[in-house]
């Protein structure tokens, strides 16, 4: 999936958290006004809305630092993608000196901002 060339965007890297828990998060804050989506992750009890509501904040003040006649009532997420990102391998030791491996899995979230009216 290819994120649109225009708006403003942010990009969180490297989180270590499931993209599948993260994904439901996500879907409930796309396409809604900022203000609408800060308010729904502040009050969501999950992980990832913290780390969303982090991304979409930074993609905000992007926005309104390289446009100064925007205000925050004019923006809205207009598309959040949480991809894959690399897996930690660890060794977990079972009975009889055998031993499994655990996959630790890592996201990447790309949150993209723009103006109402475009």
């Amino acid at each position: 999936m290819n994120v649109e060339k225009s708006g403003f965007r942010a990009h969180s890297k490297f989180i270590l958290a499931s993209p599948y828990k993260i994904r439901p998060v996500a879907d409930l804050v796309r396409r809604k006004s900022y203000p609408d989506a800060m308010a729904i992750l502040e009050y969501m009890p999950h992980r990832g809305a913290a780390l969303i509501r982090k991304t979409v904040k930074s993609a905000a003040s992007n926005a309104l630092d390289l446009n100064k006649k925007l205000d925050e009532d004019m923006l809205y997420v207009k598309d959040i993608q949480v991809n894959d990102g690399p897996r930690l391998k660890r060794v977990w030791f079972r009975a009889r000196g055998r031993a499994d491996t655990l996959l630790k899995r890592m996201c990447h979230i790309t949150v993209v901002i723009d103006e109402v009216g475009k």
